[in-house]
C-alpha cells in the first residue's frame, strides 16, 4: 500500500519569488529545475482543475521534495491569510538543530515569526519546541526541534489505549 511520502506540493502566487524564499532564505536545494508552463486538456482532468496551465518546481526537503506550484490559469483564489483552523488547511513543519539559532537567523533575514518558541515540557509533545511563520504567499510553516523523547514504551500504551477506546466507524 502506502510507501513513504514522495512530497507535499503547495501552491504558490509566484514562483520565482517563493523559490527565492525557500532556497535563499531557508536554505532548501532546488531538485528539479523549473518547468516550462505546462498547458494540455490532460493536466487539467489530472490536476481536477479545468483548462489549468501551470509551473512548477521541486525543493529537496530530507528523504522528500517540497512541490511549489504556480497556476497561470485559471486564475488562483486567493483566502489570505490562510488560518490553520480552517478543514484543509495545511502547514509544513521543518526539523532543525537548535531552534532558537535557527530562529534568529532567519529573523536577521527579515522573517517574522508568530510568536516565541513554545516549549514543551509535558504530556504527549514532550520534548518539541516550535514555533510558526510565513511564506510570501501567508502559507503557514513551522519550525520544529525534538529536544527529547517520551520513552518509547510510554508512547507505545499512548496509542494501544487510543486504538482501544477511539470512536468505531464503518464503511
Amino acid at each position: 500500500m502506502l510507501k513513504a511520502q514522495s512530497h507535499v506540493g503547495i501552491t504558490v502566487k509566484d514562483l520565482d519569488a517563493s523559490v527565492y524564499f525557500y532556497r535563499d532564505l531557508l536554505g532548501l536545494e532546488i531538485g528539479t529545475e523549473p518547468s516550462p508552463v505546462f498547458d494540455n486538456e490532460e493536466l487539467g482532468a489530472a490536476v481536477g482543475v479545468p483548462g489549468a496551465s501551470l509551473r512548477q518546481v521541486c525543493l529537496i526537503l530530507g528523504d522528500t521534495y517540497l512541490e511549489l506550484l504556480e497556476y497561470k490559469t485559471p486564475p488562483s483564489q486567493t483566502s489570505a491569510p490562510l488560518l490553520s483552523h480552517n478543514i484543509g488547511a495545511s502547514h509544513i513543519g521543518f526539523e532543525v538543530d537548535e531552534i532558537f539559532a535557527v530562529k534568529a537567523e532567519l529573523e536577521a533575514k527579515g522573517i517574522i515569526f508568530y510568536s516565541d518558541v513554545n516549549i514543551v515540557d509535558e504530556g504527549v509533545l514532550a520534548g518539541w519546541r516550535w514555533v510558526y511563520f510565513s511564506d510570501p504567499d501567508g502559507y503557514p510553516l513551522e519550525l520544529i526541534e525534538y529536544a527529547y523523547s517520551r520513552p518509547e514504551e510510554d508512547v507505545k500504551a499512548g496509542i494501544a489505549n487510543y486504538l482501544t477506546h477511539r470512536p468505531h466507524f464503518h464503511h
